[in-house]
């Protein structure tokens, strides 16, 4: 079993931010002077944008609104400070640090104040000012499911899903987006539920937008981690398109997903090699995983412009055949795995977050 070396590698899915609006300004006592209210701070909903980006650009993670102006003999009414303005993805929730949800962001241009600045000192105040208001909020990419299906259209995905599910798997409908996949939920015996989405068949070529292509690669940002689904024996799409090996799948879904979005590529990953049931499955496994091994010598096989840049190593590889249920109950007990090692991870992740940002609190004060 190949072990992944990181567990969230590049993609975010997550991003807790410090919040303050700006302070007010000061009033003028003599004339009866209204100092200015201080910038709020909003969260906008904005096309074509990650968590990462922001992550990468505000390292800090700290945006704060524009203080107020003093009131002066030439301006008596000082005037209000700059609202901040955090642009974000479209289909996050906005959370207080405890969970409690402050807004959801499902089209592009919603807007979400989330600190107030202070108001300007005035005759009631003494002409003092008061502060913004502040607060640690988390921008949670919305998602959909537990782990993503990703695989050609043959590779029996659908029946994959099913034989997985307890129930019927059922088409789910979400406000931000017009893809409707399909979701089939994995019980486990204690009582646990891992939510598997199937989403509409990647074709190659899909990053370049080739109908539902685009919309597919949205969603696999929106799973914890993704399930790669290859047929044993390879497969052609048409007549007119070349027979790839299972490998070449590996490589191409691979490709795909990097050139929709880099990062996608080190989400944890598990692959299913389904149809186990066909004559020479055994072998053609055996051949599929030593090449998996040892990718570079073998990625000869497809075109330069068809390689990924770098190959995913996949924490599980699990033959099943989903109409004979061959491997089925492995593969369940695989991703429970899986997921968990990464929610462990997660938590310590968020405690020492929390550690770090206790130190940085008590050094501001010494």
């Amino acid at each position: 079993i190949l072990y992944c070396t990181f567990v969230y590698g590049n993609f975010v899915d997550n991003l807790r931010l410090y919040v303050r609006g700006g302070s007010g300004g000061m009033g003028l006592p003599r004339l009866g002077g209204q100092g200015g209210k201080g910038g709020d701070v909003w969260v906008v909903a904005t096309k074509n944008m990650t968590l990462k980006r922001i992550k990468d650009k505000y390292p800090q993670k700290r945006f704060i609104g524009e203080a107020g102006a003093n009131s002066s003999v030439r301006a008596l009414k000082g005037e209000k400070g700059k609202d901040m303005e955090i642009l974000a993805p479209i289909g996050i929730t906005v959370t207080t640090d405890d969970g409690k949800i402050v807004g959801d962001m499902n089209t592009e241009g919603d807007r979400l104040m989330v600190v107030k600045g202070g108001p300007g000192g005035t005759f009631h105040s003494a002409f003092e000012p008061s502060k913004g208001q502040t607060k640690h909020i988390r921008l949670d990419l919305k998602l959909i499911a537990d782990l993503g299906l990703v695989g050609f259209p043959n590779a029996g995905k659908s029946s994959l899903l099913t034989a997985m599910s307890n129930a019927t798997p059922q088409i789910a409908n979400y406000s931000f987006t017009t893809l409707k996949p399909e979701i089939g939920k994995v019980m486990y015996e204690d009582y646990k539920q891992i939510s598997v989405a199937d989403l509409p068949g990647l074709i190659e070529g899909a990053h370049i937008n080739k109908g539902m292509g685009h919309k597919f690669l949205k969603h696999v940002e929106r799973t914890k981690q993704l399930l790669f689904v290859v047929d044993v024996c390879g497969f052609q799409l048409a007549s007119k398109t070349p027979f790839r090996s299972p490998f070449e799948a590996v490589l191409l879904l691979t490709k795909e997903l990097e050139l929709y979005k880099e990062e996608l590529v080190s989400k944890p990953a598990l692959l299913v090699v389904n149809k186990m049931d066909l004559p020479d499955a055994e072998d053609k496994l055996a051949e599929l995983k030593e090449q998996l091994q040892n990718p570079d010598e073998f990625s000869h096989l497809l075109p330069d412009d068809m390689i990924p840049k770098s190959c995913i190593t996949f924490r599980h590889i699990v033959p099943v055949s989903a109409s004979t249920g061959f491997g089925v109950d492995r593969l369940k007990r695989c991703i429970r795995e899986s997921l968990d090692e990464d929610s462990t991870m997660a938590t310590k992740a968020i405690h020492q977050d929390r550690l770090q940002a206790l130190r940085c609190h008590s050094h501001q004060h010494l």
